[in-house]
């Protein structure tokens, strides 16, 4: 049996089944609330009960006084509907919403992804959650004080874990150390969330996304938030690479375009060796999609790559009509001290 729910003050509104937290439910339709550690102990995703009750299957959470409770409020991340319900929380929709948080994380899994990037999964504390919005970074925060960014590659719905794409800088003190010397098992330190590169979902243009090379990793985390989350419009996936094997996730790519009618995909090769014979776009990717679209008022345009494809984006873009403050951007630059330690 489900249970409808009306969020105040958005107006909102969200069903929830009987096996699921008010939180779970809320994620699970593509609503954004606040938490922190989803099993009550944080006390981020506490919510006012208007109107209606909620049950705690596991026990009332100890963190929940008495006084909460007598005024209503409920922890969300672990309360259940016991009938139709109106609440109240402010919903998340920009980085500002979000706590920034330091915390530890044991590299899950290390793995090859293309002949100069490495790909790690992280995997959080138990009690711990990192919420994020699709399209922000993290801090790797080093020994020494210094700091390496990184975009998180996965949509925020399996926040228990984090994947980073790591390219190899040559002389890069943090790239060379997780090619050659981190092993799996091994603890980081993590903070974050930081950034203001995601989806803006009230913006309901058509969207471009562009990436250059490992700028690939948050324009993945950004579409695969859409797709789960519905996204009703149409999104235009551009990939500017070297050679064919610097398109690292192109089967993964190429499926989520087969798989989604509102999704298409193309790749650009700026130098395919010769024995690649590729038979797709060439040249810069930043022109072919200029080659696709004499006119880019109607649209939000998302970038994410090297800093010279960014710059040369951002100019042609809106010499060719797009609306400067619907141009979004991440910039890989070198790192020296808290910059990407990718490009």
């Amino acid at each position: 049996m489900s249970h409808l729910i009306h969020i105040e003050p958005s107006g909102h509104q969200l069903h929830a089944e009987a096996d699921e937290s008010v939180l779970d439910a809320a994620l699970r339709q593509g609503l954004a609330l606040p938490y922190g550690c989803r099993n009550g102990a944080c006390r981020s995703c506490k919510g006012r009960v208007l109107e209606g009750e909620v049950h705690y299957p596991g026990g009332v959470p100890k963190s929940l006084t008495s006084l909460d409770a007598a005024q209503g409020f409920a922890l969300l991340c672990t309360a259940h509907a016991a009938s139709n319900l109106r609440i109240e929380v402010e919903e998340i929709d920009s980085e500002h919403d979000i706590v920034v948080r330091n915390l530890p994380c044991r590299v899950m899994q290390k793995r090859e992804l293309a002949h100069d990037v490495i790909g790690l999964e992280l995997m959080l504390p138990a009690s711990e959650r990192l919420q994020y919005l699709p399209g922000q970074y993290v801090d790797v925060l080093l020994r020494d004080g210094r700091r390496r960014a990184f975009s998180v590659a996965n949509a925020a719905r399996d926040d228990d874990r984090l994947e980073l794409q790591i390219r190899r800088v040559p002389g890069g003190t943090f790239s060379e150390y997780v090619f050659h010397h981190l092993k799996e098992r091994a603890l980081l330190r993590l903070r974050g969330p930081l950034g203001s590169f995601y989806l803006r979902k009230q913006d309901h243009r058509p969207v471009i996304l562009m990436a250059g090379g490992t700028g690939f990793a948050p324009i993945k985390a950004i579409v695969e938030g859409a797709l789960a989350d519905g996204f009703p419009g149409k999104m235009h996936l551009y990939w500017g690479v070297r050679g064919r094997r610097d398109l690292y996730m192109h089967d993964l790519a190429s499926a989520w375009a087969a798989e989604h009618d509102g999704l298409e995909y193309t790749p650009v090769l700026s130098e395919p060796l010769p024995n690649e014979k590729w038979s797709g776009r060439r040249g810069f990717v930043h022109e072919a999609l200029l080659e696709d679209f004499a006119d880019l008022s109607p649209f939000s345009v998302y970038l994410s790559g090297p800093p010279i494809m960014v710059a040369a984006g951002r100019e042609s873009f809106i010499a060719r009509g797009l609306d400067a403050a619907r141009f979004h951007s991440d910039s890989f630059d070198y790192a020296y001290e808290t910059g990407h330690d990718v490009a």
